[in-house]
């Protein structure tokens, strides 16, 4: 039987994205993401629900994400779940499913207050393939997209 495995979202940045190191050295970031849904009722009045989502990604993704990212941000994912289970300090069982990045792209405005966009930014998509953990070449393979002006459908 066949199966798949793909996520698709566009959300806002919950918290500043956690960025950390394996013991072999490999960049791993944590980013929160609130994905919003709207929709009206039997009614009609407009209701809304917030799905909140853990997303990790790797190697020089992460640390592309952890220097240009921060909370409020709007940003498209397109990755795959991942279950993963730990003991914790407690020794208690714990688990969770997070999405796991395969491409990162930023939206909204490159620029704000102090604020910086890579140099060279191009219409690329800062990708790694997660299968092989290759990563981008380099910061500026960062994609910032301004809505419709660049074609995103909302």
């Amino acid at each position: 039987m066949a199966s798949l495995n793909k996520v698709l979202l566009i959300g806002n940045l919950t918290r500043d994205p956690e960025l950390r190191y394996t013991p072999q050295g490999t960049a791993v970031v944590n980013i929160g993401l609130a994905v919003n849904r709207r929709w009206k009722d039997k009614t009609g009045q407009q209701k809304e629900d917030v799905c909140f989502i853990t997303v990790v990604a790797w190697d020089k993704q992460a640390e592309v994400c952890n220097q240009y990212l921060h909370k409020g941000k709007p940003i498209f994912v397109e990755g795959r779940l991942q279950f993963r289970s730990w003991q914790d300090n407690a020794g208690a069982k714990r688990s969770t499913i997070e999405v796991r990045a395969e491409r990162i792209q930023f939206l909204g405005a490159p620029q704000a207050a102090g604020e910086h966009a890579p140099a060279g930014v191009q219409d690329a998509v800062p990708e790694a393939d997660m299968n092989n953990n290759a990563a981008p070449a380099a910061a500026d393979d960062i994609s910032w997209m301004e809505g419709e002006d660049k074609g995103v459908d909302g």
